[in-house]
């Protein structure tokens, strides 16, 4: 299958080129810049430049395709309503391009704000709609195509999609406990994420891509739920500093714009995406991952 694919060099994106790639697909990656079209390049997918404010290219790219794996985001969050509207014109582009072919579109979806006081499951619905909403409602947007002829499925990504050299929200809490001294965690600390090694992610795009059933909703979960204090606990063993408790109404002062979400219960389970498709994530756990290094 020849697959288009944005954020092909992002943390999550590099990995799947190369599942992809390694699975005997052809990519083509969307490249902001010279260094992101040379590593492509070096990987043996091919480059389109352009970006996703780059509607036309995004059109194309999905016209020459036979899959696509949306996972580019802005992450602009100075400016929510910004990234909420180039989400969603990205969403009506690629999907729109597929309309009428069956061919696969999978598109990054969040954990955030599904249910509280459960682990999230597959069945539970975004209920994040229409253009002011989180990620611009882009979900529920794209599985409009699914009665279009697009083989549409969401991929859920756990707040931690953990691995050396990780860029994300575990990095920033990271590098909060080195400018402390103190690894903290927020109150309690039982507040939980669940997580996934970032191969085992990969592995589970490429598995969706090439067989999961239209309107699937699939969950890039290993572990169900890690508190936030294991967390903490896990953090404050690597770095030899002592492990605290933060008032929640201090999270942001302590952590800075991460601390909205470190006490966000995230949990979500993956037993419905292991029956459908067939995949058994593996890899080391999120705490073995910190306890390794993959933080320093």
């Amino acid at each position: 299958m020849h697959v288009f694919v944005t954020g092909a060099t992002g943390w999550i994106g590099s990995a799947v080129v190369d599942e992809l790639l390694g699975a005997g697909h052809e990519v083509t990656g969307l490249a902001r810049s010279d260094a992101a079209a040379l590593a492509l390049g070096k990987k043996g997918a091919r480059v389109r430049r352009g970006d996703l404010d780059d509607l036309d290219g995004l059109r194309d790219g999905a016209l020459d395709a036979q899959g696509v794996v949306h996972l580019a985001n802005k992450h602009d969050w100075a400016n929510p309503a910004e990234n909420n509207r180039t989400e969603r014109a990205a969403i009506e582009t690629l999907a729109g391009a597929l309309a009428g072919t069956d061919h696969p579109f999978l598109l990054a979806a969040a954990m955030a704000g599904l249910v509280q006081g459960r682990p999230a499951v597959e069945t539970d619905v975004s209920p994040a709609v229409g253009p002011d909403s989180m990620r611009g409602g882009g979900e529920n947007l794209a599985f409009e195509y699914a009665g279009k002829g697009v083989r549409v499925a969401s991929v859920r990504f756990a707040p931690s999609v953990h691995g050396i050299g990780d860029p994300g929200f575990l990095a920033s809490i990271m590098a909060a406990a080195r400018k402390h001294g103190v690894s903290a965690y927020l109150g309690d600390g039982t507040t939980a994420w669940s997580a996934v090694h970032r191969p085992a992610a990969a592995q589970l795009i490429r598995i969706g891509l090439e067989r999961a059933p239209a309107g699937s909703r699939l969950h890039a979960v290993a572990e169900e739920a890690v508190t936030t204090r294991e967390i903490a606990e896990a953090i404050g063993r690597t770095l030899d500093v002592p492990v605290v408790s933060v008032a929640p109404e201090n999270a942001v002062e302590h952590f800075g714009f991460i601390g909205r979400f470190f006490g966000l219960d995230m949990s979500a389970s993956n037993a419905v995406t292991r029956e459908l498709l067939g995949w058994t994530p593996s890899g080391p756990s999120l705490v073995e991952d910190i306890e390794a290094g993959a933080y320093a």
